[in-house]
């Protein structure tokens, strides 16, 4: 279990091992301004002008703009308030334009709340809509169809972040063209680099943001597309960089390790291939489906990208699978990462029309091109303990002697003082100072049976939170100290305020619990 299983790619990815060099490359032999003329800005610019070229020719782009920024919302925003402003100059100018800003219903929060920031900045007075989608999660082209003529921009994705539902793009183009809309289009294309085939030459796409990290670059470099003709007006003005489109001193160190990625998906023997990965993603539905029998699929596969799978298993929460795939070392999400600390039910299955109970424990695993076989085989072994630990006893007991049983206790429910933290350091001095001290794992028994690091070479007990209050009584009566973890230190920080208030006097918990543990 000490091998991290990262299958949250779609929230981010891992750096690509070229890409750091061409960074580590980038920060030693190229930290020449772009700008300058002597022989360390013309070797900085020759960088920059190489990847530039390569994503031209990767996201088939040799007409328009092609500009490096700091990642997808910045993109969004550009785009936004290029096509706002021209807006307002067409309806000042009488000119009709639509009066509609239509959005996906699951597009990222990104887009809806640009929309909302702009057009109430600029006064354009437009009015914000959903576009409905299917219970697949693809647009609904009959209400494009009816809407399309008041349409001012449209905002679609290439794909679903949260369900990796690939959007029609061909069949939304079609409308715009039937209707003869004259509607600005922005397609985010952030999940789709690597992943689907891009010919943005050939599309009606006026705007596409990019976001390097979703596909093994660093955060805070990105790219945006804008078609040839279409309306820009700049988001950042001061030196004129990027030749006058976007300024700022350019992320030299970001684009080179963009460039590097770029590289790859042109050479094309990093990633792996569509087929390949088709065949990986049927593996890990496989061995969810043997780990948890019942389980829902949430989106069509054949309709999805490859790489992502979203899924609820009918009596567990979210919540807990969480824990759970987090206890065996798999790393997973419950959708957006932007919206993970939000306890709502997701509003992307909550637009396809799924009941709330699979909207609300919604888990999603995605995997980015790198994974390769060997991933795989580790990842379904890691699918499969979990589904055998959520029958299996825990693998430690509780240190209870007797029923030692009293009323159920409630756990507190307002605020009230806050236990004492331990960090490692202070954990193995703390340890040290007691010696005869309990470490209490206050995770599920499901998670224990996972597997509990020893702590500064000291075994725990496994004593979930839920069990606390029927323990009252041995909590009340224990006069050894007590240290309780979890996963991420919210459970611990619970259970050791129940012990301070039975009046227990010597109560710690692990800070940040066993992610940000380290001996």
């Amino acid at each position: 279990m000490n091998i991290e299983i990262y299958l949250d790619a779609n929230a981010t990815s891992p750096v690509l091992p070229a890409a750091i060099g061409a960074a580590q490359a980038a920060l030693r032999q190229c930290f020449g301004n772009p700008s300058s003329s002597h022989a360390a800005g013309l070797r900085a610019r020759a960088l920059l002008d190489d990847a530039r070229t390569r994503a031209r020719r990767v996201l088939g782009a040799q007409d328009g703009r092609l500009i490096f920024n700091s990642g997808a919302t910045e993109g969004i925003q550009t785009a936004v308030l290029s096509s706002l402003c021209a807006l307002r100059e067409r309806r000042a100018a009488g000119l009709p334009c639509g009066d509609l800003l239509l959005y996906g219903a699951t597009e990222h929060k990104a887009v809806p709340e640009s929309l909302a920031h702009w057009n109430a900045l600029l006064g354009t007075g437009l009015t914000l809509h959903a576009l409905p989608v299917d219970a697949g999660g693809r647009h609904r082209l009959d209400i494009l169809r009816e809407l399309a003529p008041r349409t001012a921009l449209l905002c679609t994705m290439a794909a679903n972040n949260e369900t990796g539902v690939v959007s029609d793009l061909d069949g939304i183009a079609a409308v715009l063209e039937e209707t003869g809309s004259a509607a600005l289009w922005m397609v985010d294309c952030v999940q789709a680099l690597g992943k689907l085939a891009l010919d943005l030459d050939n599309t009606r796409i006026d705007y596409a943001p990019f976001s390097g990290h979703k596909l093994y670059a660093p955060k805070g470099i990105g790219m945006l597309y804008v078609r040839e003709g279409a309306p820009y007006t700049p988001l950042l003005c001061g030196g004129g960089q990027e030749a006058g489109q976007r300024s700022g001193t350019e992320n030299m160190v970001g684009i080179a390790a963009l460039g590097a990625v770029l590289r790859a998906l042109e050479e094309g023997a990093t990633f792996g291939s569509h087929a390949q990965l088709f065949a990986m993603r049927a593996r890990l539905a496989a061995s969810l489906r043997a780990a948890f029998p019942g389980i829902a699929f949430n989106a069509p596969f054949e309709h999805a990208l490859p790489t992502t799978l979203n899924f609820t298993v009918p009596g567990r929460s979210g919540k807990a699978l969480l824990d759970l795939f987090d206890a065996a070392g798999i790393r997973v999400s419950a959708g957006s990462a932007c919206s993970a600390a939000q306890a709502a039910p997701s509003y992307v299955l909550v637009a396809m029309g799924l009941p709330h109970e699979r909207c609300a424990n919604a888990v999603r695993m995605s995997f980015g091109p790198l994974a390769d076989e060997a991933f795989i085989d580790a990842a379904c072994a890691r699918i499969e303990r979990c589904g055998q630990a959520l029958l299996a006893p825990p693998s430690a007991a509780c240190p209870v002697t007797g029923s030692g049983a009293a009323p159920a206790l409630p756990l507190p429910a307002g605020p009230a003082a806050a236990p004492c933290a331990l960090d490692a350091q202070g954990l193995a001095r703390f340890l040290d100072a007691h010696p005869n001290a309990l470490l209490i794992d206050v995770r599920e028994a499901c998670e224990h049976a996972l597997g509990t690091p020893r702590l500064h070479g000291r075994a725990a007990y496994s004593l979930p939170l839920s069990r606390l209050p029927e323990h009252a009584a041995w909590l009340g009566r224990e006069t050894r100290p007590l240290v309780f973890f979890c996963r991420s230190g919210s459970r611990s920080v619970q259970a050791a305020r129940i012990a301070g208030e039975l009046g227990h006097a010597t109560v710690r918990h692990l800070a940040g619990g066993l992610a940000l543990f380290v001996p």
